[in-house]
């Protein structure tokens, strides 16, 4: 009797060793969109960010553009008022304005000349900026579509290994099953092992003379008091 427990145990062990086996491929999958995803949205971020500073540029260059207008008429201004003067004070007095006003408006038209070189700069970094985003999000796109696919390949052999896991089950301990079934996950697929020279071969532990005559009479399941592995005794012919 004890005989088929085992034999059903040993055919579960395999079949459990897949089915964690497929379990962690189907949690690793996404793995590799996750970081493109993470990049795309990172590129998305620096988008709108320069987007802001961009806008913010414009702005700027508008406000510019209006003081080297105004800075402009006000030297014309001061120019026209250069036929009215009557003294050599005035002239002078004058002249100081018109200069100031000129510099004034020099300054100004540098610097709009150079927020609006800025301007043209990070238009074309923008757009390039696009349409690396627009590729990420086709990559992504076409990314998520293959892992989907991959995934449902997965799902419909999971399913497979948990219909042949329920053919075996009926009958068998559910403690036993719990035990085994955690064992084999945390054990590197292999939870049940013949003991060889009254040694567990899962984990090499020489085991106790009276401890390896219980398992040798096959009355009961009997676990591995190091490695917790259930462990049978295997007669010479077998082994």
């Amino acid at each position: 009797m004890i005989e088929k427990v085992f034999d059903k145990l040993r055919t579960l062990q395999e079949i459990l060793s897949l089915k964690f086996q497929v379990q962690k491929e189907i949690e690793e999958i996404p793995g590799a969109l996750a970081t493109r995803t993470e990049l795309l949205n990172r590129l998305k971020k620096g988008y709108i960010d320069k987007s802001k500073n961009l806008h913010d540029l414009i702005e700027s260059t508008k406000k510019l553009r209006t003081k080297a207008i105004e800075a402009e008429a006000e030297r014309e201004k001061f120019e026209k008022q250069m036929d009215l003067i009557q003294t050599q004070r005035e002239y002078e007095a004058l002249d100081k304005e018109i200069r100031d006003a000129g510099e004034r408006e020099q300054e100004l038209r540098r610097n709009l000349q150079r927020e609006e070189q800025l301007v043209e700069e990070m238009k074309v970094k923008l757009e390039k900026e696009e349409m690396m985003i627009k590729q990420q999000e086709e990559e992504v796109e076409a990314e998520q579509g293959h892992i989907q696919q991959e995934v449902d390949s997965k799902q419909k052999e999971l399913k497979k290994l948990e219909t042949r896991e329920k053919k075996i089950t009926p009958g068998l301990d559910e403690a036993i099953l719990f035990k085994f079934a955690r064992i084999i996950k945390n054990k590197s697929g292999l939870g049940i092992v013949p003991i060889v020279d009254g040694v567990c071969s899962g984990c090499h532990m020489i085991l106790p003379g009276q401890f390896v005559n219980t398992i040798r009479s096959g009355q009961e399941i009997m676990f591995c008091p190091n490695c917790s592995r259930i462990i049978f005794f295997q007669d010479e012919e077998k082994e």
